[in-house]
Formats: C-alpha cells, structure tokens, sequence
C-alpha cells in the first residue's frame, strides 16, 4: 500500500518513504483497522522501524496477544474494540476512536483485559435450524439467548469464548460512533428515525448536552446509561470546538509555566 493512499488514522508521515503496510485479510475491513506492526512503531512507540516492530511481533515467546490470543503476524489487523496484551511489560490496551477518528490505544487494568464488547451484526438460523449471530469483529457464535437481536453487543469472555452478558441496544443507553461525522463521540442514545427504503437516524446526546446525529450501523452500544461496560479515555468522548481546544493547551501550558516558577 502507498502512504500517501493509507489511512490518516494511522499516522504515517508520507515523506518518510513510499510504502506502508496492508493489512492482512482478518476480522476487520482495511478501512476500519489498524496494522500490529504500525500500533508499536507509531503509537506505542516500542519500535523505531518497520524490522523492529516485525521482530517484537515474531519472537519465538510470543510477546503480543490480540483478544487472548498470541498473534505472530506483523500485518495483522486491529479494530475498535480489539485488546492488545504485552505481558512482558504488563500493559493492556484497548483499541478506541479519538473524536478525530485516530485509532488510540487505551490503557487498561488486568481486569478489564479479560474481554471485549462487540455489536452483533446478524441474526440467522442457519442450516439444521441452528440460531445463531455475527459480530462485528468476524465472531460466529451459535445457539445465543434468544434475547439478543441485532444492534446490541454482547460481552465475550477471552477464556471461554462465550458470551458474559449482553448490553441492550434500547433508547437510554451509552452508545459511542465508530464511523461517519461524529466518529469518537460518546452519548447517549435519544431516538431513532426510521426511513423505509433508506438508512436509519440515530439521535444521540452527549453529557454537555450538545445533540448529534448519525447513519444507525455508526452506532456500537457500551453501557446502559448509567456505568459503561469499559472503561472511557480521557476527553470521555466529547468533541470540543476549535475555539475549545485552543483554550485547553493555553490552559495547559498555564499551569505548566506555573509549576515552573514554583
């Protein structure tokens, strides 16, 4: 893949070479994913090149588990959701959306590192009149309680590969957009507009009040409105102005130079 035709939420300077990596056929679209190998050289830091990263990633001890499982291929691709284990170093990270649509590693507990949340796609009964649904994430999972529909996420336990519990996808509820517009925000979900023959609305706000609105397949459920499921970066997934923004760095190096002088 060239640079200059990857995605921006990668980070790839297109000055400082002509290639990036694809990413390897996997449970997300290109798009919609990050490479293992771009996560440790870009965003984590933990290598300076291409051949470093590869070499962290293909170490005979298996030193990177994706989902609670060791992955050895530098390509592999990351989606939102996906749990990133280093044990060697004893991080977690949980890949999120910033409100720019930037793909950021956030740091969680051990705890949390145990499972993921993901959106079911698909209902079906399949061959043999055998029920079952999709995930977002590529998952097949057979036989779900006959309670989960289409738009809610269900928990997955790493250890097991079953399902923990299931977050409702009804009006109420904490639901955070991955894709279009408002990509990274987090609110909560207000209604939804029904168009026959075209895509539904979902109308969100978020805790400052401010209401937005979105295609309903940008919708990933995490809470029932009261405490999420997983826990929220920093900024908790509030867009902020220009204007905002600006304030907040002045604010920063503000008590920065403050800290200086004492």
């Amino acid at each position: 893949m060239k640079r200059v035709a990857a995605p921006k939420a990668w980070y790839l300077g297109k000055l400082n070479g002509v290639y990036g990596t694809k990413p390897s056929a996997g449970p997300h679209k290109t798009r919609e994913c990050i490479p293992l190998n771009v996560l440790l050289q870009q965003r984590l830091k933990y290598a300076l090149t291409r051949d470093e990263a590869r070499k962290i990633v293909k170490d005979k001890e298996g030193l990177i588990k994706v989902d609670g499982k060791i992955r050895r291929d530098p390509r592999f691709p990351l989606g939102t959701m996906d749990v990133v284990t280093i044990e060697k170093t004893g991080e977690n990270f949980r890949i999120l959306l910033d409100t720019k649509g930037r793909f950021q590693p956030h740091r969680i507990k051990a705890e949390e590192a145990g499972f993921k949340l993901c959106k079911v796609v698909k209902k079906f009964i399949g061959k043999q009149k055998v029920p079952y649904i999709v995930t977002h994430d590529g998952r097949t999972l057979r036989y779900p309680n006959p309670d989960i529909q289409k738009n809610d996420s269900v928990k997955i336990n790493f250890a097991t590969g079953k399902i923990d519990a299931v977050v409702k996808f009804v009006n109420g509820s904490t639901v955070m957009l991955t894709g279009g517009n408002n990509i990274g925000r987090i609110g909560i979900l207000q209604s939804i507009e029904h168009h026959p023959g075209s895509f539904e609305i979902a109308h969100v706000k978020d805790v400052n009040g401010a209401a937005f609105s979105t295609r309903l397949q940008n919708v990933l459920v995490i809470g029932d409105g009261k405490t999420p499921a997983i826990s929220i970066p920093k900024g908790q997934g509030i867009k902020l102005s220009l204007m905002d923004e600006r304030k907040q760095k002045l604010g920063d190096e503000y008590e920065e130079d403050e800290d200086d002088e004492e």
